[in-house]
């Protein structure tokens, strides 16, 4: 089991950045396929990223170029880089861990562990 607790959420322009982390206790980051998924009022969830163990990544096809996942195993830290923000990417962003190692549209397959979140909210 592993707990997740995210971080560096925020308000920011149009156009702007923000980093928002996700550190791990319990286990390790690197026994698990690690993601981000979000989900804004009245919407479903969306993959945004996903990071498996072998480093390879998977993005959701509306955030491809934009934003960056990666891992510290030292720290066993996950992040996201989200560059060249919309108004559409504000969210509630939630750091995910899954047992199975298989990515598919910028997620985990079937993520077992979610923590509670941290809210961006981008403004035009």
């Amino acid at each position: 089991q592993v707990q997740l607790v995210e971080s560096g959420g925020g308000s920011v322009q149009s156009g702007g950045s923000l980093r928002v982390s996700c550190a791990a206790s319990g286990n390790t980051v690197s026994r698990y396929c690690m993601g981000w998924f979000r989900q804004a009022p009245g919407k479903g969830r969306e993959g945004v990223a996903a990071i498996d163990s072998d480093g390879s990544t998977s993005y959701g096809n509306s955030v491809k170029g934009r934003f960056t996942i990666s891992q510290d195993i030292a720290k066993n830290t996950l992040y996201l880089q989200m560059n060249s923000l919309k108004p559409e990417d504000t969210a509630m962003y939630y750091c995910a861990a899954a047992r199975t190692h298989r990515l598919y549209g910028g997620s985990c397959i079937d993520y077992n562990y979610w923590g509670q979140g941290t809210q961006v909210t981008v403004s035009s």
